[in-house]
């Protein structure tokens, strides 16, 4: 059942497979664990197995180094089916793209062949350590995790915190400072695997959804990174970051959509069988509005999370809007749909009983990782009026 290599001109014909295959794995494999996943709090290893044993996990990976090459508008069509039945687990596609999109974009070859067949393959997992106690959205401006070269190697030193499967992470891509004096300029990327001296995982955060996604901190002790694993010349990771976030972004606007998806599909079929005042309360005009604003809100969310997908598949110079713009739709689709959702079902909606109430619990994270909704705002504004500079005041009195 595993996925293959899509023919050239049958994108259309390879993604409908690929995606029949997906269905079939969360309806056999997901969908009955999503529960019990989220109760347990422990990450889902048999379904890591299973996505990585039928080729899930390399859909977005260039075929030359093992993977599908499935385009990206593939990628995120997967991560929303998964979503639609277990946020969680949808994350194990989503956080694989997201930890690998470095060495993508900034790797050289031989970094590339040393670890993407391994990551596409799922071998390795990944995650992506950009996120600090002082640096969230201001990332360029307050990273305090530094990096000194010293001979061969790059000594790291500090911490890195919020970091999602960090704790299950083969390879990570860490961001840190080694040049204090150059600003977003002097941030680097490095590739650390979990074996290197120095390198230990932290606290294990508690939270109210994702509960089957470690998200833990990461502690760097006079971490040695061999000097071949700098990703991309020194002092460009901010940039690498942050053409990072152009594709991450979509990869949650995904999981965004299909959480709310998921949650309008249990919705409606309870209101197709639940009776109220002698009738099925969809046909109640309160309940079926509430449906159809939903539709409109999900049907809006995905028109524009595949065209933010093309826009990635094409690497279109204004990738970075329409990035921000799915994200910021969907993660606000995700909360109002789940939420509405919850409603509709009354009493046993607030029930664990029923998953519209773990719905809305994970929807909720979609509204602040890989960039708050008010950055998301921040970032379109600019696009259209530009980023403000302070007049020069040189001479003046």
């Amino acid at each position: 059942m595993a996925v293959v290599a899509p023919a050239h001109g049958a994108a259309s014909e390879e993604e409908a497979l690929i995606l029949d295959v997906v269905r079939q794995i969360v309806a056999d494999k997901v969908a009955p664990r999503a529960a019990e996943i989220d109760a347990s709090g422990e990450f889902p290893w048999d379904v890591q197995k299973v996505f990585a044993e039928n080729g899930l996990l390399g859909v977005p990976f260039p075929a030359e180094y093992g993977g599908v090459g499935g385009s990206f508008l593939t990628y995120v069509k997967v991560v929303e089916e998964v979503a639609k039945a277990c946020a969680a687990s949808s994350l194990i596609v989503a956080v694989q793209e997201l930890g690998t999109l470095p060495i993508m974009i900034a790797g050289n070859h031989e970094q590339k062949q040393r670890y993407l067949p391994k990551l596409a393959s799922g071998e390795y997992t990944a995650a992506y350590a950009l996120t600090e106690a002082g640096s969230g959205s201001d990332a360029a401006g307050s990273m305090r995790c530094r990096a000194e070269r010293k001979g061969d190697k790059w000594i790291l030193n500090g911490t890195k915190i919020w970091i999602t499967q960090g704790s299950i992470a083969d390879v990570i891509a860490v961001f840190a400072v080694s040049d204090p004096s150059k600003g977003p300029g002097g941030i680097s990327a490095f590739i650390v695997e979990k074996n290197f001296p120095g390198f230990k995982v932290g606290k294990v955060e508690k939270k109210m959804g994702i509960r089957g996604s470690p998200t833990v901190e990461l502690i760097f002790d006079e971490c040695e990174v061999p000097a071949e694993n700098l990703l991309g010349e020194e002092g460009t990771g901010f940039k690498t970051a942050m053409k990072v976030l152009d594709k991450s972004r979509p990869g949650i606007a995904a999981q965004a959509l299909g959480i709310a998806q998921g949650a309008l599909d249990f919705a409606t079929r309870y209101a197709q069988e639940r009776i109220a005042f002698g009738k099925p309360i969809g046909q109640q005009q309160g309940i079926g509005f509430m449906l159809a604003d939903m539709k409109v809100e999900v049907e809006s969310a995905r028109l524009l999370l595949y065209e933010a997908a093309r826009k990635c598949d094409e690497n279109a110079a204004d990738v970075t809007l329409w990035a921000a713009l799915c994200k910021l739709k969907a993660g606000d689709v995700a909360m109002k749909v789940t939420t509405d959702a919850v409603q509709i079902l009354g009493g046993f909606g607030y029930s664990t009983e029923y998953p519209v109430e773990r719905m809305m619990r994970d929807a909720k994270i979609t509204q602040i990782y890989e960039g708050t909704q008010q950055i998301q705002r921040l970032v379109i504004s600019r696009a259209l009026v530009g980023k403000w500079k302070p007049p020069s005041t040189n001479g003046a009195g």
